[in-house]
């Protein structure tokens, strides 16, 4: 295996940014280093606008070689507000941290450096074969096109995503004083321009749509001029007499694209070796592919030229580089999911619209926000306060404080104690433990507590430890625990359940956890299909079992008024007894139960009615749902809105958005947040409102979430385990004073929020 010292000729393919930053980077490492670029372009051809660089990106550059930054930083047009024009308003948030440059004047600035420190820079020079040329290493940095990519494609394990999304390139001489996104609505549904200026005078101008926009526009039928022509007549107001060109003029015809997201598998083939869009692609709405690429160029110089095995040096490249691409990527996939999706938001108030955008990568949060632009951030609190009918002060609160109403039962605050089962009660009757458990959250400040998922008969039970509500003792235990929590202030539901095929197993924990039961009770389910090899194969329902399920329900439901909840639950989640009709991965009935969706909802439904006709009207009722069963052939995302929309119109009036666990086959992905995507969509397209769940865990989290209207309550479960005094730490931490602890505890309180405020003016040790 070669050292990194054998090697002395290095061949870079592509002479754009990223390929002459490595030139540039090798030969400040390692002057004897022979490095040739080929570029098949002239020196002066591009087909680009401006580039985008933040803060960081530049503080990178300035690192790797600091005369070259100072030279492209000369150039900059800096701003720092974004300015968001919908239905004929402007919102502009500041404290961004932009620069812009031409990418003709940014390849001139490269170009001249690395000229100078000896690269060898051959223009016009197409490489036919890349193994043929005469180098130790060869770089093949040719972008999202790569040739040399696409010549062995599954030596390099390509992944290629073709987004739905049409958008051109377009440039202008207007001058953009803010980074610009303007949304225009026209018969054929919405269509919008990114804009920014990158040199005096001159602007970026990126045109989006959805393909059924586009043809309806007679986008398809037009050249480059006349589609020049029309977007300068839709986007005439901000254009101020200004025309649109394009400097594509190579493409013949049309120059609309669609964007492609690129993904390898392997970076390296050999001697060959993929930097930047030849290897990976982050969607221009986040503007990070030059980032990458300059990022990619500073790492793999310092593998070429360091001590040690070569092979070691580049597998290092490839493994460091590998996990800060795919953290672009996940936040690139959200920014292409949002504009993919904008039609879903566009009827949100201009100022919600506005944060939802700004947010919508998650790279940018709540308190991320308050930091770049204080003013902007209260006046959105002032806004949801405002919504939520929360006092008007000065000081308004965020938006995980801000109350909730549901018919006649408000909620102090947005933050939710998730239903959690804790596999401790006896015979259905929950107990001390219960009390302390529930009780300690409700002291902790949270608004509503969920009690675990409590069953309606003994033989819906998950395993012999689970809640109950089948006995009239049960509905007496939990009303002991239904009013201390209402003594503390908060509020409580009761989640209502059967857990159908997948009942009737030991505890998760000791010797046998999870095992069925040696001893147990029959199961039954929508279908007689188990829920693994290991369980007991459930009978598949009939017309008595539902009416007796049904009725089990209803009796649960009346208790549950009479021990004083204010909310009842559906569980039609996670595979269990309703889940299993809903899902077509356990539901494979042949009668009017089974088979569409509309017969996959009618028992559910039916239970739901069953139970809103006993239920006191101005209690209001939730359903969860897994809006997922992350496995194909399962549930699609239509589906789950139009499941939301029926339980909506039957008189719901929250969804709490779950996912998954209706498969052992289930192949979740997950992350940050990685259910509230599925909580935004039917909030957004069925009209109900929605709670989130799902690695939930930051005050951040929850403020941006509420405030970007993906969801009206956050539901938060391994949090509250850890620490049951959340609320009261995240009310302390954001300096509100609005929460009211148990009087007991407000000393406490008072010293947290002290040492907090403290802590946040010494700033960061």
């Amino acid at each position: 295996m070669s050292s990194r010292r054998a090697v002395k000729r290095i061949a870079v393919v592509g002479a754009g940014p990223g390929g002459l930053y490595l030139a540039i980077s090798l030969k400040l490492r390692d002057p004897s280093l022979d490095v040739v670029v080929h570029e098949r372009n002239r020196p002066d051809d591009t087909f680009g606008w401006g580039v985008v660089f933040s803060d960081q990106t530049l503080a990178n550059l300035k690192a790797g070689d600091p005369e070259t930054a100072a030279t492209i930083e000369a150039a900059f047009v800096h701003w720092d507000d974004i300015d968001v024009h919908i239905h004929d308003q402007t919102v502009r948030s500041g404290g961004h941290g932009f620069a812009g440059i031409g990418r003709k004047r940014l390849l001139t600035i490269l170009q001249d450096r690395a000229r100078s420190l000896g690269v060898d820079l051959r223009f016009r020079s197409e490489v036919g074969d890349v193994r043929a040329l005469d180098a130790d290493v060869i770089i093949a940095a040719d972008g999202l096109n790569s040739r040399v990519r696409n010549k062995t494609p599954e030596v390099f394990g390509v992944d290629v995503d073709v987004r739905p999304n049409k958008y051109i390139w377009l440039g202008t001489t207007q001058a953009f004083d803010a980074f610009t996104f303007a949304f225009v609505q026209t018969p054929h549904g919405w269509i919008w321009a990114h804009a920014y200026q990158f040199e005096p005078g001159a602007s970026t101008f990126i045109v989006e749509c959805s393909e059924a926009t586009w043809r309806g526009l007679g986008f398809d039928g037009m050249d480059q001029d006349q589609t020049c022509r029309a977007a300068e007549a839709l986007f005439a107001g901000w254009l101020g007499g200004h025309a649109l060109m394009s400097n594509a003029r190579h493409l013949g015809g049309s120059a609309w694209l669609n964007f492609s997201r690129v993904a390898c598998a392997n970076w390296r083939d050999g001697k060959v070796v993929l930097l930047g869009d030849a290897a990976h692609t982050a969607h221009f709405s986040i503007g990070s592919g030059t980032k990458l690429a300059f990022e990619d160029a500073i790492r793999l110089a310092r593998a070429l030229t360091e001590p040690g095995e070569l092979e070691a040096g580049l597998a290092a490249y490839e493994a460091e580089r590998r996990v800060e691409v795919l953290k672009l990527q996940s936040a690139a996939r959200n920014s292409t999911e949002w504009f993919e999706t904008v039609e879903r938001y566009v009827d949100l108030d201009p100022l919600q619209f506005t944060y939802s955008l700004l947010t919508r990568s998650q790279r940018v949060s709540h308190e991320n926000l308050r930091l770049r632009d204080p003013v902007f951030l209260t006046r959105v609190e002032r806004w949801f306060a405002d919504q939520a009918g929360a006092p008007l002060t000065d000081d308004p609160p965020a938006p995980m404080f801000a109350p909730l109403r549901l018919r006649g039962l408000t909620l102090p605050n947005r933050v939710v104690v998730s239903p959690m089962c804790m596999y401790s009660a006896e015979d259905g009757m929950v107990n001390d433990f219960h009390l302390v458990h529930l009780g300690g959250r409700a002291l902790g400040g949270a608004g509503l507590v969920f009690t675990e998922m409590t069953d309606v008969s003994a033989d819906a039970r998950i395993t012999p430890g689970c809640a109950g509500m089948y006995r009239p003792e049960h509905r007496d235990a939990w009303r002991r625990i239904v009013d201390f929590i209402h003594a503390q202030g908060s509020r409580i539901a009761i989640q209502l359940a059967h857990a159908g095929r997948k009942g009737s197993v030991e505890r998760p924990w000791g010797p046998r956890a999870d095992q069925p039961l040696e001893d147990g009770w029959p199961l039954i389910a929508a279908s007689a299909i188990p829920w693994s090899d290991e369980d007991q194969t459930p009978r598949e329902m009939t017309r008595a079992d539902m009416d007796r399920v049904r009725d089990d329900f209803v009796r649960a439901a009346a208790w549950a008024d009479e021990a004083g909840f204010d909310m009842v639950e559906l569980h039609c989640a996670h595979g269990y007894l309703l889940s299993s009709f809903l899902t077509p991965v356990s539901n494979q009935r042949r009668d009017a139960c089974g088979g569409s969706l509309e017969n996959r909802l009618r028992f559910p439904l039916e239970v739901f009615a069953a139970l809103r006709a006993v239920w006191p009207d101005d209690k209001p009722m939730s359903v969860r749902l897994s809006a997922t069963d992350w496995v194909d052939d399962g549930l699609t995302p239509e589906d789950s809105v139009a499941i939301a929309r029926a339980f909506a119109d039957a008189g719901c009036d929250l969804i709490d958005v779950s996912a998954g666990q209706t498969s052992e086959q289930a192949r979740p992905v997950y992350g940050r947040m990685y259910q509230t995507p599925f909580s935004d969509r039917i909030r957004n397209e069925a009209g109900v409102a929605t709670m989130a769940v799902g690695n939930i865990y930051e005050p951040d989290h929850v403020n941006s979430i509420l405030a970007a209207g993906r969801a009206d309550l956050c539901a938060l479960a391994r949090p509250h385990l850890a620490d049951p005094n959340w609320s009261l730490r995240a009310a302390a931490a954001l300096g509100w004073r609005g929460i009211q602890p148990p009087l007991q505890y407000r000393a406490g309180f008072a010293q947290l929020a002290r040492n907090m405020e403290r802590q946040l003016q010494a700033g960061p040790v």
